[in-house]
């Protein structure tokens, strides 16, 4: 399955929120939709799930226009949407129903996630007795008991610790695998890049950059090297290195050209633990395209 944005525009009033914004995510990839606040992100995905229309352009599914009666969607919103005074079970069977489930299908999924997440205990607990973390386990519960075609995640991972983070990666690595499409917003940058194939940037309400993450890096200049060696104040006096952190230190090159000889002289000379290409982090990438640049 692939899903696509073509050009599409949004006002509220005199406000243009979202400027002929383009994109696609495919099945089985993980893709990121990233912006600072106010960028216009939860406008398209609000768009994307039929909340309300576009003033232009198209959602496309597999190159057709969508149906929304036959194309499912699973949400985690940033800001929680479910009852605090009500059992856990009965509004998971709710929710999963409200969403087509026939009742036998949707307490089978239930029990199957509510085992998978560990939290049968709770499931006759009300919400507002629960952790935030498990709260948020419950909510992600919603989202795909009903074994959605698209699942959107905003800031999955807000409120969780470690060990709860590692189950809910786990999950959404599942769901990857299973060959859906998973769009992540948020602003934890760390989990958009061990997660995401592909990312879109919307500053000020258009794509700053959309593609294939792995490509973005590759397509910055590749003249920088990331050394560690236990000499690497000799290297920093041939090289003029500078330190990047406590142990590792940058050689820049005069091009890429040159990678490969300096590679082998280092490795002839030193004691090398490892050197790698220098690649811009996302937060980096970030940082330059939805900054207050003109």
């Amino acid at each position: 399955m692939i899903i696509e944005l073509k050009n599409i525009d949004k006002s509220f009033g005199e406000k243009e929120v979202l400027k002929g914004v383009s994109f696609t995510a495919k099945g089985g990839r993980a893709f990121g939709l990233l912006g600072r606040n106010g960028a216009g992100k939860t406008t398209i995905i609000r768009i994307l799930m039929n909340v309300f229309p576009s003033n232009g352009g198209q959602v496309l599914i597999d190159g057709n226009l969508i149906d929304y009666n036959t194309v499912s969607f699973g949400y985690l919103p940033e800001e929680r949407g479910l009852y605090p005074k009500k059992k856990i079970f009965d509004q998971l069977l709710y929710f999963a129903e409200l969403k087509g489930m026939d009742k036998k299908d949707a307490i089978k999924s239930i029990e199957y996630w509510l085992e998978r997440l560990e939290m049968q205990e709770y499931r006759n607990k009300r919400l507002d007795t629960l952790s935030k973390g498990n709260q948020q386990k419950i909510q992600l519960i919603t989202a795909i008991a009903h074994n959605p075609d698209i699942v959107i995640l905003d800031e999955p991972f807000s409120g969780l610790d470690p060990v709860n983070a590692m189950l809910l990666k786990d999950v959404v690595k599942e769901q990857i695998r299973n060959g859906k499409i998973v769009l992540f917003s948020s602003h934890q940058m760390s989990y958009i890049e061990e997660f995401c194939d592909d990312i879109a940037i919307i500053h000020n309400g258009k794509v700053a950059l959309t593609g294939d993450l792995i490509e973005i890096k590759r397509n910055y200049p590749r003249n920088k090297l990331v050394v560690r060696s236990k000499d690497n104040d000799k290297i920093k006096a041939l090289y003029n290195a500078t330190d990047i952190s406590e142990l590792d230190i940058l050689i820049t090159l005069q091009n890429a050209e040159e990678k490969a000889s300096v590679i082998k002289d280092l490795a002839e000379k030193f004691d090398i633990d490892e050197i790698k290409v220098f690649e811009p982090s996302l937060n980096d990438i970030f940082v330059e395209y939805a900054g207050d640049k003109e």
